[in-house]
């Protein structure tokens, strides 16, 4: 029987939208190969499939279990090589233009405008479109705590990210999120110690998350903040649990929490604003979501969704990569510092594109 890889290369080919993707810490790769290439939607989120979801539209792109044909199989556990990626720093024009806009965030949030608002650049990088598969098992093999996806459709784009942050995780009726916020560089011979800046950005997230949901959920539980490794960096991290009140109610706590502080900002209409009017470039699918709906196909059970947020994620078109790269801005946030904190998010996507 071919591989899912085999199956993919053939979709590329013939322009046939597919997706694969695996959760955090699991070795199971499931695929959906959708039979036709129309472009489906879901408003609601009842149906079984996979969706993805853009920063902006509330619709999310479905790939429906009924119009696809589904595999699982085990991560491939060959080697696959990570070479060194030659990079280069980025352009005076477009530091200047990152941190000019990290101040104009400062600023609106020091004139009450806002509390916080994430603030992103796009960077394109050469690439060889014919090593996309190859791109994407080195994410899967060194970023196993991540959900690790590569989204196709001819009528949407070619997506591919390794994401830490999970939006939504349903199981029957419990529900469970995160509030992510904060990002150092890792070092293992020394802990994490985050600025009171880094404390309050987390906290907003937090604060965001569980007013959000409190109208739809009852027994609300959430941990202390701890550090939280994701690859070669580190965030602050709060898990936050509750029980549905209804079935109903799963749509409305994807839509309220969407897209949250941590990519978005708060209050979210200000921040959404904010950053339409001024980042420069459309987000597209970057901060969105995409997981699995209302069944687990790699323990085979109905009635769980797993949904994720879209960072830490790139663009494919001919022969570039555009990634995403983005930072939380508070009244306390420097503009050099926050530069310099999109350039090593950047470094972790960049080492699989040698």
């Amino acid at each position: 029987m071919r591989s899912v890889f085999d199956r993919a290369a053939a979709a590329l080919d013939t322009k046939k939208p597919f997706v694969l993707y695996a959760k955090p810490e699991s070795d199971i790769l499931t695929a959906f190969f959708q039979q036709t290439t129309e472009v489906y939607y879901t408003n609601d989120l009842t149906e079984k499939g996979f969706v993805f979801s853009s920063f902006l539209d509330d619709r999310g792109i479905l790939f429906p279990e009924n119009r696809c044909d589904i595999f699982t199989e085990n991560v491939p556990n060959e080697f696959v090589d990570l070479p060194y990626f030659s990079d280069n720093e980025p352009d005076v024009d477009v530091a200047d233009f990152h941190k000019r806009l990290v101040q104009n965030g400062v600023n609106a949030i020091l004139y009450g405008k806002m509390d916080k608002v994430v603030l992103s650049r796009r960077e394109q990088v050469k690439i060889d479109e014919d090593k996309i598969l190859v791109y994407y098992k080195r994410i899967l093999q060194n970023y196993p705590t991540a959900f690790r996806y590569l989204f196709y459709h001819p009528e949407v784009g070619l997506w591919m990210g390794a994401t830490p942050e999970q939006l939504l995780k349903k199981t029957k009726d419990i529900i469970e999120t995160v509030a992510l916020a904060g990002t150092q560089v890792y070092d293992k011979n020394k802990e994490a110690h985050w600025q009171p800046k880094e404390q309050l950005e987390q906290q907003i997230v937090t604060d965001f998350i569980e007013e959000s949901i409190l109208p739809y959920v009852s027994d609300v539980s959430k941990s202390l903040p701890y550090t939280y490794r994701a690859g070669s960096l580190v965030h602050i991290k709060t898990d936050i649990k509750g029980r549905l009140l209804s079935d109903s109610n799963f749509v409305k706590v994807v839509k309220a929490l969407h897209p949250t502080p941590a990519l978005c900002g708060f209050p979210k209409a200000e921040a959404r604003n904010f950053i339409v009017q001024n980042e420069g470039y459309p987000r597209e699918f970057y901060s969105g979501f995409l997981g699995e709906i209302n069944y687990d196909y790699a323990k085979k059970t109905s009635g769980n969704s797993n949904l994720f947020v879209n960072l830490r994620c790139m663009q494919f078109k001919k022969n570039s990569a555009y990634l995403y790269i983005g930072g939380g801005i508070t009244k306390d946030s420097d503009p050099e510092k926050e530069f310099i904190e999109t350039i090593n998010k950047s470094k972790i996507m960049k080492r699989v594109l040698g």
